[in-house]
């Protein structure tokens, strides 16, 4: 397999595009905006996100879909959430029959509550998908530094094939049948690390925020089981390590949503100082209504709807979580 299709010229889209060029693919990165992908070419870099990568010459910036999805036999779609359905159903009839479509995207369908792989393959019926998550930030995996993630799918022949073809020396990939868990860890850990934002801007200790992210690891394993997902894979790569990486690092988006709301921010003005797309804010609610669709509590994901929408402000949030009732650690909720 030599030609690879990346939808989606953002920071990940970016990254993974470089990634696949040094382990041997012919790379065609889509972008949306015929500019940027003109940009991209004339630079060989992205100048939207990770400037100081240089792009392999094997990477062919454009904005034609049929051009960046001619011969392709794996495309990997990591499109914001929002516009994911849009783009596939747009490439569905540019697409080879037999490809496998690999989402690296992490977020929930806002209107039907789908997962981004359910949402692919609603929009693109037919062919196998395999959804990537676990701790990766796109400057990162750019540079080469060593990283783990996961892969699932119900198809092991395609999770295996998506495992060769992304293999490299800085890149270890774990397989997985556990498609719900590794969405579901990769969705909720962007509502948890706004709040964990939320924490470190109101200074208020490590205690808080150990607390914080444990009782967010409990919050999104209830949802995920309920969901028909399995317990050891939020305790692996795509939920603790997920969680533990965008809770606490200084590139996380959603952290820095957190800290900025924190400090008083309103969130309008938040989001549109950011370049890149923060998941966590569109997902909070989303996740809620799927948690209600379940009878799944998710109290972390409750305050954050609140402070998100200016109902009440990040210091009584945290307050809020504080006084709940106690109870049994292992208890629902």
């Amino acid at each position: 397999m030599k030609q690879v299709a990346v939808l989606g010229a953002g920071s990940f889209g970016t990254a993974l595009a470089v990634h696949l060029a040094r382990a041997g693919h012919e790379v065609r990165l889509w972008a949306r905006d015929p500019a940027l992908a003109a940009e991209m070419a004339r630079r060989r870099s992205n100048p939207a996100y990770l400037t100081d990568l240089t792009f392999p010459e094997s990477v062919t910036p454009t904005s034609e879909l049929e051009r960046a999805l001619a011969d392709c036999d794996l495309v990997v779609s990591v499109v914001p959430s929002h516009g994911t359905r849009d783009v596939i159903a747009r490439a569905r009839p540019l697409v080879r029959p037999h490809a496998v479509i690999v989402s690296a995207t992490k977020g929930l369908e806002e209107e039907t509550l789908l997962r981004p792989s359910e949402v692919i393959a609603a929009a693109m019926p037919g062919h196998a998908v395999v959804a990537m998550s676990g701790p990766s930030f796109a400057s990162e995996v750019g540079r080469g530094m060593p990283t783990a993630v996961v892969v699932a799918s119900d198809d092991p022949d395609a999770v295996a094939l998506v495992q060769g073809e992304f293999r490299s020396s800085y890149l270890r990939l774990y397989g997985s049948s556990d498609v719900v868990g590794v969405e579901i860890g990769g969705a909720l850990k962007n509502v948890i690390a706004i709040a964990a934002g939320v924490v470190e801007g109101m200074s208020i200790g490590h205690n808080a925020q150990a607390g914080l992210i444990t009782r967010g690891l409990a919050e999104i394993m209830r949802l995920a089981t309920a969901l028909g997902g399995r317990p050891d894979t939020l305790a692996g790569l795509a939920g603790l390590g997920d969680l533990v990486l965008t809770c606490t690092g200084s590139l996380s988006r959603n952290r820095f949503v957190g800290i900025e709301l924190a400090r008083g921010r309103p969130l309008p003005e938040i989001v549109g100082s950011m370049k890149m797309v923060a998941e966590g804010v569109k997902t909070t609610g989303a996740a809620l209504n799927l948690g209600a669709r379940v009878g799944v509590e998710l109290p972390i994901a409750t305050q954050m709807a609140d402070v998100l929408a200016g109902r009440r402000d990040a210091r009584a949030a945290l307050q809020e979580l504080m006084l709940r009732p106690q109870r049994a650690e292992a208890d629902a909720g």
